[in-house]
């Protein structure tokens, strides 16, 4: 039995985590038919929807829209490649870029929770991290079910980022990108499928941080 649950724990920890890597890395092999990088696609897409962004080039795996900057950042692989992959994360993060421009209503979801997200996390941090020293300096009795309390809040005011920001990924890809990439017919209909799996990926990238939050959480409250 604890075998198998041992089984279930690391599926369910590295499991999602490893399906998109392998399903980002499974189409990332260079395309002589694209003609144009990752980079250049996405600057082709913003000044097709008139967006006032700018595209640069990131660090590997960082790929986002930075709403602040206004900038899509794309994984140097991503950027410089002309991979189905490349093409269809720089759609992804495009399709963020459309979300802002037209400050649609699926952002305000982030721009309302995910400060109060923030919040809790830093406070929880705060109260995980700083109480022993403070008991320490103080001689304060310390407290167990504060330090409880602490991560319980940390680990659920991280699920909560990822949960407030899984409808945008979604929209991102598949009301956003996909149509895109289809409509545009910047891909072949036998591509089609692998863009799905890849835009899922992006999106469920997500959920796999998601997943390993909450069964931190639960072990530790089970203790």
């Amino acid at each position: 039995m604890w075998i198998l649950l041992l089984l279930v724990f690391i599926v369910l920890v590295f499991g999602p985590s490893l399906w998109v890597r392998y399903t980002l890395k499974r189409y990332s092999f260079q395309r002589d038919d694209f003609p144009g990088t990752g980079g250049e696609f996405a600057r082709h897409l913003l000044s097709r929807f008139e967006l006032a962004a700018t595209v640069e080039q990131s660090q590997e795996g960082k790929d986002h829209y930075d709403t602040r900057d206004q900038c899509v950042r794309l994984s140097p692989s991503y950027y410089n490649g002309k991979s189905l992959t490349a093409i269809t994360v720089a759609a992804h993060e495009v399709g963020h870029a459309i979300q802002y421009g037209k400050q649609e209503k699926i952002t305000r979801l982030r721009l309302r929770y995910l400060p109060v997200a923030h919040f809790l996390k830093k406070a929880g941090s705060f109260i995980l991290f700083g109480w022993p020293v403070i008991s320490a300096i103080l001689h304060l009795p310390y407290a167990i079910p504060l330090h409880v309390l602490a991560v319980g809040v940390t680990g659920m005011a991280s699920v909560l980022i990822y949960v407030v920001i899984l409808p945008e990924e979604m929209d991102a890809s598949f009301r956003k990108a996909l149509p895109i990439l289809i409509e545009g017919n910047y891909v072949q209909d036998t591509d089609i499928p692998a863009v799905r799996r890849i835009l899922k990926a992006c999106a469920y990238t997500y959920i796999a941080s998601a997943l390993i939050n909450i069964i931190f959480v639960w072990r530790w409250l089970k203790r």
